[in-house]
C-alpha cells in the first residue's frame, strides 16, 4: 500500500463521462477507488463506466441532472446503496459561454443558466455528500474529499464570457468557507482551475486557426491540457497525501497564468 493507494474509498465525479470528469474517473479508478459516475447523457455514462471497469475498479453511473436538486439526491441515495460511502466528491459538472454574445446583450435566462449548472449544481451535490461526510465522522468515521472544477477565466477578465467567468469565481471562494466549515469533520475543499484542455466543449475553439496562433504562444508547455492531465491531481487530493491541504485552487494550466 502507498500514500496514493485509493483502495477501499469511493468516489462521485458529476461529468465523469467525458472531457476532464473521464479523465479523473479514469485515474481514480487506476488507484484503486470505485467511481461513481454522475451525468445526463445515459449511452456516454455506460461507455465511461465501461472503461473505468477495464481497470479493474468497480463502477457505476446515475442518471442525474445537477441543477435539479431532487435528481442529485436520488443519485446519492442509489450511489450508497451501491457502495455504501461517499469519501470524495469532484463536481465537475458544468456548461460553458462561448463568448458569442456581449454583457450588454446578455439575458437574465443565459445569466440563470449559466448559474443553475456551474454554481447551482455544485450546491446540490456538494450539500448531498457533505451532509453524508458529516454524519459519518460523527459516528467516528472522519474522512472526507470535496473538488469543484473552476477555470482560469476565474482569474482573468473573460469578454464575452462574464456569466461564466462570476460562476467559477463564486466556486473559488464556495471551497474556500467549506474548507474552514467543514474541516472539523476532517472534510478537505479545493478547486482545480484548468487552462484550455482539449475537451468537447472547446473542439469548436481549437479547431478554429486563428485562436490557436493567438493562444498557444501563450502557454509555455505548447501544447493544450488533456483530461488526462488531471489524473494526478485527483489522485493527490483523494488520498491521505493531502490530509492537510484544503481551500486551495489548484491551477492546472500548463503555465499560461504565469506568462
Amino acid at each position: 500500500m502507498t500514500i496514493f493507494d485509493l483502495s477501499g474509498r469511493v468516489a462521485v465525479v458529476t461529468g465523469g463521462n467525458g472531457g476532464i470528469g473521464l479523465g479523473i474517473a479514469e485515474a481514480l479508478a487506476g488507484a484503486g477507488c470505485a467511481v461513481s459516475v454522475w451525468g445526463r447523457n445515459a449511452e456516454k455514462n455506460a461507455r465511461a463506466v465501461a472503461v473505468l471497469k477495464n481497470t479493474g475498479a468497480r463502477a457505476e453511473a446515475q442518471a442525474c441532472d445537477v441543477t435539479d436538486a431532487a435528481s442529485v439526491k436520488a443519485a446519492m441515495a442509489a450511489t450508497l446503496t451501491s457502495f455504501g460511502r461517499v469519501d470524495g466528491c469532484f463536481a465537475n459538472a458544468g456548461i460553458g459561454g462561448g463568448g458569442r454574445q456581449g454583457f450588454v446583450e446578455r439575458s437574465e435566462d443565459d445569466w440563470r443558466n449559466m448559474f443553475a449548472t456551474n454554481l447551482d449544481g455544485v450546491f446540490h451535490v456538494f450539500q448531498a455528500v457533505a451532509r453524508h461526510m458529516t454524519k459519518r465522522a460523527a459516528a467516528g468515521d472522519a474522512f472526507g474529499r470535496l473538488v469543484a472544477t473552476s477555470s482560469i477565466a476565474s482569474l482573468f477578465g473573460t469578454a464575452r464570457n462574464e456569466h461564466y467567468a462570476a460562476s467559477k469565481a463564486a466556486i473559488n471562494a464556495l471551497v474556500r468557507a467549506l474548507a474552514v466549515e467543514l474541516a472539523r469533520y476532517g472534510v478537505t475543499a479545493n478547486a482545480i482551475l484548468p487552462g484550455w484542455i482539449r475537451s468537447e466543449m472547446t473542439e469548436g475553439l481549437m479547431a478554429n486557426d486563428k485562436f490557436v496562433g493567438n493562444v498557444m504562444p501563450r502557454i509555455p508547455m505548447r501544447r493544450f491540457g488533456e483530461p488526462a492531465d488531471f489524473g494526478g491531481i485527483a489522485v493527490y487530493l483523494m488520498s491521505g497525501a493531502s490530509s492537510y491541504h484544503t481551500a486551495d485552487c489548484f491551477v492546472i494550466d500548463g503555465g499560461y497564468a504565469a506568462f
